[in-house]
């Protein structure tokens, strides 16, 4: 049998059975859920509920205390409560806190429908699908989920916001209203949205090595095709700074390489030539074009700003200030993953070398030129873990 709940978490200790009980609760409670849904969908379903074992002959799951839920509970409470804190002023109290035990719920039944789905995957003779890409990324897809339909509900249902989402009434001095979010958001934010998305899907879709790479491609074109006259108003400039910074971002990167390298196996080797060459390229292709421009225009041209202001797009870059260089950074490095530090450091070197410049285009190519570095040394150096 594989083991659904084998992970290696930091916080793993906070809800074992010898330490915190309401972790044990949740996973019998998870366990019979998906046991009930599993039922109607396996004639085959073996089920241990001693040993929270679930599963078919062909593939069995242990269900731990940290892959039932409570991880996702955790993060949508901070999520649900950081929320309705920064929005305090046009919530209504405390009807919005109705929100959050829904958003709780919501996430805890997600999660058991990807224990359900593992089982479904693996008894359908993909195992590694099962284990590595659907078991890691179903669950941020769940988040994502939750976190999006919390913040929709909060700010269209009437009961629970103070005022109206679209305006507020005129000022009677100015007869001017205050508007909602920027025009300009969906512009920031969506090709990156998009490319987020595709990474959830290509990643569930994939094993242990990212096959489907090739829809964020496609997937950030679209989105930058799709609002390409409000890009045309943008400063796209930049000086010989920015591949100097994308340089010294690239050195902190690879650091650690330096002196510990992670697996060498190179996961190409299972494509026939034509085909690695046409994953590389695409590869290649996206890191230097629609992926630092929709992280750019996400981080630093929206959240950097968006700290200052809600009408962030009128914000300029040479404003920025410590706060919104710290948020948007620690945002960004959070989003690489194992390579978090390096993220930080790289979201600060170019949202510094922005406030300095003036303009969006520095911290682009800059982004451009390091994942380029970083490409070349991942095809030089094999250090496929890189990537």
């Amino acid at each position: 049998g594989v083991g659904a709940g084998i992970l290696r978490h930091p916080f793993q200790l906070l809800w074992t059975s010898s330490s915190f009980a309401p972790g044990v609760a949740l996973q019998t409670a998870t366990f019979h859920a998906a046991q009930s849904v599993l039922r109607y969908l396996l004639p085959d379903l073996i089920s241990e509920p001693a040993k929270f074992i679930l599963g078919t002959p062909r593939f069995l799951v242990f269900i731990a205390p940290e892959c039932s839920g409570m991880e996702g509970i955790g993060l949508i409470l901070l999520f649900t409560a950081v929320w309705l804190w920064y929005f305090r002023n046009e919530s209504r109290f405390p009807h919005a806190f109705l929100l959050i035990p829904c958003a709780l719920l919501g996430v805890w039944l997600l999660n058991v429908v990807r224990i359900a789905a593992i089982v479904l995957i693996g008894n359908a003779g993909q195992p590694d699908i099962a284990m590595v890409g659907f078991h890691s990324q179903a669950g941020w897809i769940a988040f994502t989920a939750v976190a999006l339909g919390f913040s929709m509900a909060a700010r269209k249902i009437s009961w629970v916001r103070r005022e109206p989402d679209h305006t507020v009434p005129a000022d009677p001095t100015t007869g001017v209203a205050e508007k909602g979010e920027s025009a300009a958001t969906s512009a920031y934010l969506v090709p990156f949205l998009a490319i987020l998305a595709a990474s959830f899907v290509s990643r569930a879709a994939s094993g242990s090595f990212e096959w489907f790479y090739p829809l964020r491609l496609v997937a950030g074109a679209i989105a930058v095709a799709y609002f390409r006259k409000e890009y045309r108003l943008f400063d796209w400039r930049s000086g010989w700074q920015a591949p100097v910074a994308g340089a010294f971002v690239f050195l902190v990167w690879i650091g650690p390489s330096l002196w510990w390298r992670g697996a060498a196996v190179n996961p190409l080797t299972e494509l026939s030539p034509a085909m690695r060459i046409a994953w590389l390229a695409v590869h290649l292709v996206a890191s230097i074009t629609v992926v630092p421009l929709a992280e750019e225009l996400a981080f630093r041209g929206y959240l950097a700003r968006r700290v200052l202001s809600r009408d962030f797009d009128l914000v300029s870059y040479s404003n920025l200030t410590p706060l919104a260089i710290g948020i948007s950074s620690l945002a960004f490095g959070l989003l690489q993953g194992q390579h978090w530090f390096q993220g930080i450091v790289a979201g600060i070197v170019y949202a510094v070398l922005v406030k300095q410049r003036g303009r969006l285009g520095e911290a682009i190519i800059a982004h451009a030129t390091t994942n380029l570095l970083v490409s070349a040394w991942v095809l030089v150096r094999g250090d496929w873990w890189l990537w």
